[in-house]
């Protein structure tokens, strides 16, 4: 088996004993697989149609916990359930897990079938049905970075999550020798993700010892954050079963650099990209320019979704190659968007602020909503900006902080109006939910700091 399945391939492999269980999951809003673990014989009987879940898997944090304030569900509300649809043009084989397949599914109201409009892979449909409205394919992709470590997550969780050992010793960008270091998780991860049907391209070593970087082929928006959150998933899956761990985690030390996850983005219409205008200076079509220009002038609005957590934000210093302002470049890895391809049938743009601790399909919905409202509004795209642009004054910032990020969160029109009001309440607060438990921690900074001079 290799790449994805048909109901009747999966059908056919359940009852020759290739496959015995079928994963069958939504994301939820952290961007993780949650849902159950079916025999192979039961869900191609019956349980291919739907199943269930509790709604409270889109209200929660990375702890699990409950936090109040949701107006989709709440202890008051008791808590019922949500329809888990498989979409069967998701099935895959698992390669890494014996005889076991994955589906994705979508999630809807138990009443009344109706999609369930914050759960995160109804956000991006939502956003790429806009585009087709307006006669447009998005066409994206996302780089995966992140950090292996020697120890494995129960050896680090009891050491406290102190004295880190990333897996390689200096760093490794572009290095084939140290990455040949790290290859007992990297081929496999990569040979099983291309057997499951994820176009993977190839992986790198990035600027940091024991970073790595894994890129997948551009595709359909939905697609390509499907491909993200199986790859992710995989990454982690691989790692510990090779006695290591990996994490997204955006910043993981002070002195390290950060993981980020750049998006490369264009439309096409009848397999051509609307982007490209051969005529036009840098190859760039007038469509393009309004797209680039309303992220750049909503960037501040959807930074949340490209930074979700409080941590997320320590990634944002100068001269760390995570940008620090909203402006864009030709080729120019200091912005924070870069146009790619330049001159090409290939020119795209590239979206540098999302951090390794993304949701994808929030992310692109995001990205898609902004540029689609400046393509409506016409809005003009200035000139390219050069050299440093972490020194450029005259260019805005993005929000430094969580807290920030929630307030242009709350009071986007322009997100509102992409998304509705009640996914935007959603977010903002699980945005404040992150902050709030933040506040009321003491940090190792904190007491190492004040335990004796205070």
């Amino acid at each position: 088996m290799s790449g994805l399945m048909t109901f009747d391939s999966l059908k056919a492999a359940v009852a020759e004993g290739r496959i015995d269980t079928v994963l069958t999951c939504i994301v939820d809003m952290q961007g993780r697989l949650m849902g159950k673990r079916f025999v192979g014989h039961h869900f191609v009987e019956s349980a291919w149609e739907e199943t269930h879940c509790c709604n409270y898997l889109l209200a929660t944090d990375l702890e699990m916990a409950t936090p109040d304030g949701y107006a989709a569900t709440s202890w008051a509300a008791g808590y019922g359930d949500y329809v888990m649809k498989p979409d069967l043009a998701t099935i895959r084989p698992l390669p890494w897990l014996e005889g076991t397949a994955l589906v994705l599914c979508d999630v809807l109201d138990h009443h009344s079938h109706a999609p369930v409009p914050h759960s995160p892979r109804q956000v991006l449909q939502a956003q790429v049905a806009r585009a087709e409205a307006m006669g447009f394919t998005p066409v994206m992709a996302t780089e995966l970075e992140f950090f292996l470590f020697e120890q494995n997550l129960r050896e680090i969780a009891a050491g406290g999550f102190r004295e880190l050992r990333p897996i390689s010793d200096y760093n490794e960008d572009y290095h084939i020798f140290q990455t040949t270091k790290e290859e007992a998780v990297m081929r496999p991860l990569r040979n099983h993700l291309h057997a499951a049907g994820v176009p993977v391209e190839n992986t790198k070593g990035e600027a940091e010892a024991g970073q790595e970087e894994l890129n997948i082929r551009y595709g359909p928006a939905l697609d390509a954050a499907d491909h993200h959150t199986i790859a992710k998933h995989a990454v982690k899956e691989i790692a510990w079963a090779q006695g290591h761990s990996a994490s997204f985690l955006a910043k993981w030390a002070a002195d390290r650099v950060g993981s980020s996850s750049h998006v490369h983005q264009s439309l096409w219409r009848d397999g051509a990209n609307v982007f490209f205008d051969e005529a036009a200076p840098h190859g760039m079509s007038e469509t393009m320019r309004h797209y680039m220009a309303g992220q750049i002038r909503y960037a501040r609005d959807l930074t949340f979704f490209l930074a979700p957590y409080v941590n997320s934000y320590k990634r944002f210093r100068a001269g760390s190659f995570a940008p620090t302002k909203t402006a864009w470049s030709v080729d120019n890895r200091t912005a924070g968007f870069r146009l790619c391809g330049e001159g090409t049938r290939a020119v795209r743009s590239e979206c540098r602020i999302g951090g390794s601790d993304l949701n994808p399909y929030l992310a692109l919905a995001a990205l898609l909503a902004a540029g689609l409202a400046g393509i409506e509004e016409q809005l003009d795209l200035g000139p390219a900006t050069t050299g440093d642009v972490y020194g450029n004054r005259d260019v805005p910032e993005v929000p430094r902080t969580l807290r920030a990020a929630t307030e242009t969160l709350r009071g986007s029109a322009m997100l509102r109006a992409a998304m509705g009001d009640a996914v935007i309440d959603h977010y903002t607060r699980c945005a404040e939910w992150e902050q709030e438990e933040f506040d009321i921690a003491v940090t190792d900074w904190e007491i190492a700091r004040g335990f004796e001079r205070a």
